[in-house]
């Protein structure tokens, strides 16, 4: 391994890695259900579902099978002037989890593209109406990717090399729980001023992803909507992280009685196995794009989109995650986070804001030095779920749970008992 190790060194470049003080990685070389196992068989916990999109387990035998039929059958064709069955029935029933205002799919194959192809619809459809617009606004914290446009509407700490390059977005507080309605105020202060200059408001809905796993109030993001929608302003729903069951429900925003105009999907559509993703359209914003001039169609595209060997993947994803033993594991691995909660010390020290939502539990880690990406604790407690034989990868000093779906209880438990141990154990860490 110390060869493979050596190599890695010498010709991979990994994401989000400081090369120079970065911890060599961790060699993997099979995978099965939940847990990842190494060269010796020792087999890791996978409780981040592998950047929180695979849905199902690693290697699933129906997921391999529905993949290798296709390969034999149709591999990749130009989705331009062609198509083919397994694109068409699955925009059908992506589309069927949707309300009926929900009528069109444009494929591409990753978050980060899917934010870009909504941004680019909202400026082009405003151009379209004849109210040109260039501004966008977004959440303070959120995150929607690491191409230019999805960063220009982003507000993470990765931003700082790549400013010159945005263009310009307005903030506003995230609806946190428990944080009034200050979000609130603040959209009516910008609106007010820069209200006819927004093309469109992007949001993550009910949980902020790389902010640590923020979670919102439903109620407020409601409001929200309903203001930006009353002056035209289109609303886009990064359901990149939050599809497919992640937070309880089919997609989050199923919480929201406003829905917005473009829905961004990824990550888990495939199960977590081939890179594709979708944005949702309303037929109203398709039809603004109608005409008998050619330069008014959305001219963009990506040479992967709609590959139907992913699509067959997304296909069988949707056939397990449709079953009622997923929504039933579904439902048990959030039941087990509410158990957890409820069984912590009115004062759950070092563990702050401990919350969950759906499948998913966030905490933070109380620290020395301001919490956030970059708080030095991320390793150390990186380290610590390690040598327990569990894969998890903090943000900073915020912790966050959200394992694939065929998960048991049996699974979680070493984990929830690693955070209990956190509040004993860890305490030297703190002072």
């Amino acid at each position: 391994m110390k060869d493979l190790l050596q190599a890695d060194r010498e010709c991979i470049w990994h994401p989000y890695t400081q090369h120079k003080i970065a911890p060599d990685p961790s060699p993997i070389v099979r995978a099965k259900g939940a847990y990842l196992y190494d060269a010796k068989g020792v087999g890791r916990f996978d409780a981040t579902s592998s950047w929180w999109c695979n849905l199902h387990g690693h290697c699933h035998p129906y997921l391999i099978e529905k993949i290798s039929q296709q390969l034999g059958i149709l591999d990749h064709i130009q989705f331009g002037d062609l198509t083919h069955e397994g694109a068409v029935s699955l925009a059908q029933r992506v589309l069927s989890h949707f309300p009926s205002v929900f009528t069109k799919v444009f494929y591409s194959d990753n978050g980060s593209t899917a934010v870009e192809v909504a941004l680019k619809i909202a400026v082009q459809y405003a151009n379209l109406q004849g109210t040109p617009k260039t501004k966008f606004l977004a959440f303070r914290n959120g995150y929607h990717g690491d191409t230019v446009g999805a960063m220009s509407v982003s507000d993470s700490p990765f931003l700082s090399h790549f400013r010159p390059l945005l263009f310009e977005t307005l903030y506003v507080e995230p609806p946190l729980r428990g944080s009034g309605d200050k979000s609130l105020r603040q959209l009516e202060a910008i609106l007010d001023v820069y209200g006819k200059e927004i093309a469109a408001f992007i949001f993550e809905p009910l949980v902020q992803g790389a902010a640590g796993m923020q979670m919102q109030d439903a109620g407020i993001l409601d409001q929200l909507l309903s203001l930006c929608k009353s002056h035209g302003i289109v609303c886009i729903a990064d359901e990149v992280m939050t599809g497919f069951g992640r937070t309880g429900k089919f997609f989050a925003c199923d919480y929201l009685e406003e829905k917005p105009d473009l829905v961004c999907l990824s990550k888990g559509l495939t199960g977590g196995l081939l890179p594709l993703s979708m944005t949702v359209c309303s037929q109203r914003i398709y039809e603004g794009f109608l005409s008998d001039n050619p330069a008014h169609a959305f001219l963009h595209g990506h040479t992967y989109m709609g590959n139907p060997i992913a699509c067959a993947a997304a296909h069988a994803s949707l056939d397990l995650l449709e079953s009622s033993s997923c929504l039933a594991a579904i439902e048990a691995i959030s039941r087990s986070h509410l158990d957890f909660m409820a069984a912590l010390p009115g004062d759950p020290y070092p563990l702050r804001n401990v919350r969950s939502q759906g499948t998913i539990l966030a905490m933070e880690m109380a620290a020395p030095t301001p919490s956030g990406y970059f708080n030095s604790l991320g390793q150390d407690l990186r380290e610590y779920f390690a040598e327990r034989k569990i894969l998890l990868r903090p943000l900073g000093n915020s912790l966050f749970i959200l394992p694939p779906y065929c998960t048991t209880p049996e699974d979680l438990a070493p984990v929830y008992q690693g955070l209990l141990d956190l509040r004993q154990e860890a305490r030297w860490t703190l002072n």
